[in-house]
């Protein structure tokens, strides 16, 4: 097939871009549409020269998939987070649409579900913080330009690159390395190979996806996820203490923005959160790496702090 990664110098596009050329399939690097946040009050018909190159390279491709867009999740300057990750995806879906793009694969997150007891393929969201609702707003709007485009919304995702992983073996691997008890809830954490790997399943399939995919559970607990990042036990403290913790820490974030995301990932390593059934296990899909995968994640990560 012939396929166009948007943003494929990233995170995700640079991963993807390794797992569809390994498939065989020809690949083409787009670079993702520069919106200035001063230009997104405009909204996308302010767009319309940067739609129309992308219209050019789009023509002939079988799939689009856009992994462009800002990652923080800490960021506050929501004009710059709405021009990234909202206006940039609509101008793509846009192009793609008026292109004739067989298939287009959006990639959001998760996030936009908030802390919702449970992860799921509707399109109910809760928008806590300016990241959660700049994603948001952008599956509404690819959405509103690509009718049948599918939203894909993998959880953490997880690499030896990614300072939220070191971040996080840092803490499992020391007196901090603590869960909620009972310690066996479902912890939403992807690795990028398994991510990478569904994207391009998305793209590829014979299949008709969905509007909207979640990434199935890799069967990690929040024990598991903080055991194999640190190579050490986690001590599970008291669930009311943990919850008293985190309720205080979602109330200083409403006050103080720059918490929310923080409050958010301490909630999610102590209490994991529920993920609903995913169509890309129906449809046959499995994550190639596993539990080993990820005590090497951890082993690594260590090594490299010795």
């Amino acid at each position: 097939m012939k396929i166009a990664i948007v943003g494929a110098s990233g995170f995700v596009g640079s991963a993807l871009k390794g797992v569809l050329s390994e498939q065989g399939h020809e690949v083409s690097e787009v670079r993702a549409p520069r919106v200035a946040h001063a230009d997104a009050a405009g909204g996308l018909d302010a767009q319309g020269a940067a739609v129309d190159e992308l219209v050019f390279e789009f023509e002939g491709l079988n799939a689009v998939v856009n992994c462009s867009g800002n990652p923080d999740a800490s960021e506050q300057n929501g004009e710059e987070l709405i021009a990234a990750n909202a206006i940039s995806p609509a101008v793509v879906a846009r192009a793609a649409a008026r292109a004739g793009v067989g298939r287009l694969v959006h990639v959001s997150s998760a996030v936009v579900q908030g802390r919702r007891p449970q992860l799921d393929e509707t399109d109910s969201t809760e928008e806590f913080s300016a990241y959660a609702y700049s994603k948001a707003e952008g599956e509404r709007l690819v959405r509103q330009e690509s009718p049948t485009s599918t939203i894909y919304r993998p959880p953490s995702v997880h690499a030896e690159s990614r300072r939220v992983t070191a971040m996080t073996a840092k803490i499992a691997g020391s007196p901090l390395a603590t869960v909620a008890a009972p310690g066996s809830q479902h912890s939403p954490q992807a690795l990028i190979g398994n991510v990478a790997s569904a994207i391009a399943f998305l793209a590829t399939t014979d299949k008709e996806p969905p509007a909207i995919v979640i990434h199935p559970w890799e069967g990690l607990t929040s024990l598991d996820v903080m055991e194999l990042l640190g190579g050490k036990r986690p001590v599970v403290v008291p669930r009311a203490l943990a919850r008293g913790v985190c309720n205080g820490l979602e109330l200083t974030g409403r006050k103080v923005p720059a918490v929310a995301a923080n409050a958010r990932r301490v909630e999610m390593l102590w209490f994991g959160q529920d993920q609903a059934d995913s169509w890309l296990t129906s449809a046959g899909w499995t994550p190639p790496y596993g539990r080993d995968a990820w005590r090497a994640l951890g082993e690594t990560i260590r090594s490299r702090r010795a």
